[in-house]
């Protein structure tokens, strides 16, 4: 997707405060920083005005691609740490590589003082040298938190020598995400600073608009997402994104994932997410948490999975169009796609603590073997008052069609399809919760899947006798 003015700064290393879109207070940001930045902008033909610290930009952002061309000059970089004195001055943006420069200023921000950095320059991995002021299991657990997974660190006799094995963009958007947590964050531990960008990225899906048939922008977004943390992706005929990912040997569970892209109405362009403790709503119109609550969640799962070591399978994930205007999306995906898939979780149904296991008490989309699993598996974790029960529609009743067993999980929204419509934001990440306990289980669900393959074999032996 394309970059906001905005993400182009805080991805190449300027500290600026967003006044409101294109405008920004340049005041706590740096002479020698703001004045690489206005020539940057004269380079880039930006139309601005810069009048006592405040930076106009008349122009949409330009594409990242021909930012990075401006700003990557011969030479940048070359000099770094000869005149820096951590922790007392602010890095100087133009003496700073290129693709790590916002990771260096966001560090500092945080008060991990920096003394030297690289980019790699495309030939060796990206680092970062720190000072011992402060513990670096701290830094350490914020990287794996932001869903860095290959970190390696080495204690030097002044600083620690931190690694990181990313792809040059990659680093562009580790800037990004260390951009968005508080200093305060960095001891609450990987758990709190987990749940905290778990709220940004919903925060975001509902921003995003995308009704039934017009679910472009948020495809794009979840695609730009999802791309880093699974082996395959395609968009098929009718705009479903299809993604896989093996993890280790593949030899446990074939597991699908499960949400739909489209809202039932258009989100109002100048509404707000009004924020009030747990649970949010819109300002007027929907919120849209039905369905990208179960976006999030699912986007969430993704990158826990890529972080673990735990699960042992594979897994599908699939994202819908046109769920709203009668499954569409879910009965265009090719039935070769569902081939040797054992199970379905789909994230989309209204309220807390539900595991729907048929549609109306009329159609099973489950065997009950299925349903209490998941009840067990949230007793063992502490996640209260989860119970099989039945529901209604979802793509839900195509996977079981399929012969998969499939249930729908509760996601903390409630008055969908209504501007009274809410969204208990410690549920929804409660159902996150709940699902990341079922991958590490992941040999229990193999033997009750096993189970109710076997039982329904001796049935239809049965059937065939009689």
């Amino acid at each position: 997707m394309k970059k906001t003015w905005n993400q182009l700064f805080v991805r190449q290393g300027w500290s600026l405060d967003k006044v409101e879109r294109n405008i920004f207070d340049c005041s706590r940001e740096t002479e020698a920083n703001v004045e690489f930045l206005i020539k940057s902008l004269d380079v880039a033909g930006v139309d601005y005005t810069f009048n006592h610290g405040r930076l106009i930009l008349f122009n949409e952002a330009v594409l990242e691609e021909e930012w990075l061309k401006v700003v990557d000059y011969k030479g940048r970089g070359h000099g770094e740490g000869l005149w820096f004195r951590p922790g007392i001055e602010q890095p100087k943006v133009a003496e700073l590589d290129t693709y790590v420069s916002g990771i260096v200023r966001q560090l500092n921000r945080l008060g991990f003082y920096t003394k030297g950095s690289c980019d790699g320059h495309e030939r060796r991995p990206a680092h970062v040298m720190v000072t011992k002021e402060r513990n670096l299991d701290e830094l350490m657990t914020l990287l794996l938190a932001l869903g860095i997974k290959k970190i390696y660190s080495r204690e030097k006799k002044n600083s620690n020598h931190i690694t990181l094995h990313l792809k040059r963009n990659h680093l562009l958007d580790l800037a990004e995400k260390l951009s968005l947590v508080k200093a305060d964050w960095v001891r609450k531990g990987e758990a709190f600073i987990r749940e905290r960008m778990f709220q940004h990225q919903l925060g975001e899906l509902l921003m995003i608009p995308g009704a039934s048939g017009n679910e472009g922008k948020v495809r794009d977004y979840v695609v730009e997402k999802l791309i880093p943390l699974v082996d395959h992706l395609t968009i098929d005929r009718t705009g479903n994104i299809l993604a896989e990912k093996t993890y280790k040997t593949g030899h446990g569970p074939v597991i699908l994932l499960n949400a739909h892209l489209d809202t039932v109405y258009d989100i109002e362009e100048d509404r707000e997410i009004i924020k009030g403790g747990k649970f949010w709503s819109s300002s007027k119109g929907i919120l849209g948490a039905d369905d990208r609550a179960g976006v999030a969640v699912l986007l969430h799962i993704a990158e826990s999975l890529h972080l673990s070591t735990n699960f042992n399978g594979k897994v599908k994930f699939i994202f819908t169009v046109e769920e709203e205007c009668g499954l569409v999306g879910a009965n265009e995906v090719d039935a070769y796609y569902l081939w040797n898939t054992d199970a379905a979780i789909v994230v989309d149904r209204r309220g807390t603590g539900d595991i729907v296991t048929s549609c109306g008490g009329y159609v099973p989309f489950c065997d009950q073997r299925y349903g209490a699993f998941f009840e067990e598996v949230a007793i063992s974790e502490g996640l209260n008052n989860w119970k099989a029960t039945s529901g209604g529609s979802s793509d839900t009743w195509v996977w079981a069609m399929h012969g998969i067993q499939s249930a729908n999980l509760s996601v903390g929204y409630f008055n969908e399809h209504s501007d009274k419509e809410s969204l208990d934001v410690q549920a929804c990440y409660r159902t996150a919760k709940l699902i990341e306990a079922v991958f590490t289980r992941s040999r229990e669900l193999k033997k009750v899947i096993r189970e109710i393959k076997r039982l329904e074999g001796l049935n239809e032996i049965i059937k065939e006798a009689l």
